[in-house]
């Protein structure tokens, strides 16, 4: 994208945020509102408030440019990468002098999809299938009083190009188009829990195998000839966390379904041994694609 429109944007998300005023910064609905009635802030805090306004320093330009199909956590999907197109006066390598040195980074960003939406206390995380609600402080909804998402990703460095100076990342969890508010270094000594507790959400099971038609083969291989996009193994890691919404349950007459990435239309089927890839094919040319 021409970073004079990704500037016009950020400025874009930050009058926006401007505009709604108090205790609406990154779109939260005002208190006593219809979606959050009754709740007050305590004395004090709409002052702290009014100085809460954060400006991206950077867009995610991402494998997913479809919110479906994407992992719900970051590192499932080791195949999907992305960079981070960093904004002026960000776009500094003194700014990142050092990081190289460590393997992942924390993202925190916004869920740009989500500004306005409001929230509730309690939501049904997809790891319940829909069946049961828990409260929205333990969960990781993006429906949330203020819509920040933190991911730990891998860090591939810095890099110079006609677009200006960006941050690749790998295993990543994130919307082609993700607003960056910040970036901290991953201190495995200090981050890495191994004690931790999962509550409901523990590990999940045995992925299904994933196979391929021999025409999404071909289309694979057209399409990626040199293998820079894995494209193969990235199909294969984001069918294999199960992308279907919880709720597909009550549908089980249902098996087709399809996806994005970059450019691409995925088309799969749930069959009895697994999931199938059918055909990748260019949104442009999907009719008629062989």
């Amino acid at each position: 994208m021409e970073m004079g429109r990704i500037l016009r944007i950020a400025r874009g998300i930050i009058a926006e945020r401007a505009r709604r005023g108090p205790l609406q910064i990154a779109g939260q609905r005002r208190a006593g509102s219809a979606k959050s009635p009754g709740l007050v802030p305590p004395r004090g805090v709409a002052g702290i408030a009014r100085d809460l306004l954060f400006e991206p320093i950077g867009l995610v330009r991402s494998c997913y440019t479809d919110r479906f199909g994407i992992p719900r956590q970051p590192g499932l999907v080791t195949a999907a990468e992305a960079r981070l197109e960093l904004f002026p006066p960000y776009a500094r390598e003194e700014a990142f002098a050092e990081l190289a040195g460590f393997s992942h980074v924390w993202l925190i960003f916004v869920f740009h999809r989500c500004l306005g939406a409001g929230w509730n206390p309690m939501v049904r995380p997809p790891r319940l299938g829909g069946r049961r609600k828990v409260g929205v402080f333990a969960s990781r909804s993006p429906f949330r009083p203020n819509p920040l998402g933190l991911s730990a990703v891998g860090c591939g460095g810095l890099v110079r190009d006609a677009a200006g100076l960006s941050l690749r990342l790998h295993g990543v969890d994130l919307l082609d188009g993700t607003p960056v508010l910040d970036i901290k270094p991953y201190l495995p000594y200090a981050d890495a829990r191994p004690e931790a507790t999962g509550g409901f959400a523990p590990a999940p099971e045995e992925p299904p195998p994933v196979a391929f038609t021999p025409r999404a083969r071909q289309q694979i291989a057209r399409r990626d000839p040199h293998g820079q996009r894995q494209l193969a193994l990235l199909i294969e890691q984001i069918l294999r966390q199960d992308p279907r919404p919880g709720h597909l349950h009550r549908y089980p007459e249902r098996t087709d379904f399809g996806l994005r990435l970059y450019d691409l239309e995925v088309r799969w089927q749930v069959q009895e041994t697994g999931f199938l890839v059918i055909s990748v094919t260019s949104k442009a040319s999907e009719k008629g694609d062989g």
